[in-house]
Formats: structure tokens, C-alpha cells, sequence
């Protein structure tokens, strides 16, 4: 046929192969390029697939998702030139700078932790670079003195302690407050609600743990200590 024949690299690397014979039901065995027929123009014309062959020949390929979170660039001589940036060689001759720059993407980087760290009510942010350590969210504080005080009070030690703290002092309802905070990913909630300060307590809970726990509120910075350190 007078047309163009493209051929695979993968396909063109194959000896003594099987083929169609131009015929149904029919195939052709022992077939060789040039011998059997002309090879044509070798393209790489097929995505590779999980366990193809690794181009090394060293094991099968293995297909993961990643994010770019960072990048560099060659630049040669393109800016060197131009700004006639020269440094002495070991020979002591005047060459061009070879220029070069790289750069990591911040908010790449706050996307590639998102991806990795979330669930079904939002994000979960690694410790390192969530924009608040601990939110507080006190339950019914317009109509409660003494939770609107205790938050207060809780929000600016946690503060002097060198903690980054969110209050929560909407006048919202729980329910609402409480999936905003999971939709935002802040890693701690503590609750300051007036049935728990009856018994000089608070309601603590990790964003990736499902359950809350109390604490008393004479072991709030004992437990600062140990489970959430300063960054």
C-alpha cells in the first residue's frame, strides 16, 4: 500500500514476531522487519502502562500521581551574554557565566500538602504549616458570661504562650462552627461549653482523630507540652 508506516520503538525492537497475515482468521509467525516487511518511521507512539518494561531493563515500570513542587531551569549563556557576566577559567581566559535558577513553588506546596492530607470534611494540615495551631470555640458565649470569659482568658494565654489561636466567637451554632473549623484543617479544637466548666474541664480534639476527649483545665498546659509543641 502506498501509505506511510509508523512503527513503535517498542514494536520496531521485535524479532521473529507474530503478525496479521491481511487475512481473517490467518497470522504470520517468525515475521522480521526488512526481511518480511519495511520498518518504516520509528515513533514513540504509545503510552506506557503499569508493568511495561523498564527502558533500563531493570525490573517492570510502576505508575504513581506526583505534584511539581518545585523547578529549576538552565539558562546557559542567554542572560550572561547580555549583561557580559564573565569569570577566568583554569586557563585564565575570560569565558561567560553558565546561569542557572531554580524556585519552589509555595503555593504548590500548600497544594501537594492538601492533596495528601484531607478527608471527606476538609483539609488536614500537616503541623508545620497550618495557619493556626488551635482553635477555640466557645458554645453559646453570647448568653454565657462565664464561657465568654474562659475562652477569653484561654485565647490569651495560649497566645502568650506563642501558640497561633483562632477564636471562634461567631454567634454561630456548634454544629456550624464545628465543620467550618474541619473544613479549614486547623490540627486542635478545644470547647469551652458551660456544662464542661460546671467541672472545671474543656472538650479537646485532634482534627485527625474522630472522637473528642475532656481535659481538666488544671492539666491544659501539661498537656500543651506534651502533645502540641510550639513550631
Amino acid at each position: 500500500m502506498k501509505i506511510d508506516i509508523v512503527v513503535d520503538r517498542a514494536a520496531a525492537q521485535l524479532a521473529d514476531f507474530v503478525c496479521g497475515a491481511n487475512e481473517e482468521g490467518f497470522h504470520l509467525t517468525g515475521v522480521n522487519w526488512q526481511r518480511d516487511a519495511a520498518r518504516g518511521r520509528v515513533e514513540d507512539i504509545r503510552n506506557v502502562v503499569a508493568g511495561d518494561p523498564s527502558p533500563d531493563g531493570n525490573g517492570t515500570l510502576l505508575i504513581k500521581r506526583g505534584i511539581e513542587v518545585g523547578h529549576i531551569f538552565q539558562l546557559g549563556t542567554k542572560y550572561s551574554a547580555a549583561m557580559n557576566a564573565k569569570v577566568l577559567n583554569e586557563e585564565g581566559r575570560e569565558q561567560l557565566v553558565i546561569m542557572g535558577c531554580y524556585g519552589i513553588g509555595v503555593s504548590r506546596v500548600v497544594a501537594a500538602a492538601i492533596e495528601q492530607n484531607h478527608d471527606e470534611n476538609g483539609i488536614i494540615w500537616p503541623a508545620a504549616i497550618a495557619p493556626f495551631q488551635i482553635a477555640i470555640v466557645p458554645l453559646n458565649a453570647q448568653k454565657s458570661a462565664v464561657v465568654h470569659a474562659q475562652s477569653e482568658r484561654l485565647y490569651e494565654s495560649l497566645q502568650r504562650m506563642g501558640y497561633a489561636v483562632l477564636l471562634d466567637d461567631r454567634n454561630e451554632r456548634p454544629g456550624v462552627k464545628f465543620a467550618d473549623i474541619d473544613l479549614v484543617g486547623i490540627p486542635h479544637r478545644f470547647v469551652v461549653g458551660e456544662r464542661s466548666l460546671l467541672e472545671n474541664k474543656l472538650e479537646y480534639k485532634s482534627r485527625r482523630e474522630t472522637q473528642a476527649r475532656e481535659i481538666a483545665l488544671t492539666d491544659v498546659d501539661s498537656f500543651l507540652q506534651q502533645y502540641i509543641p510550639l513550631r
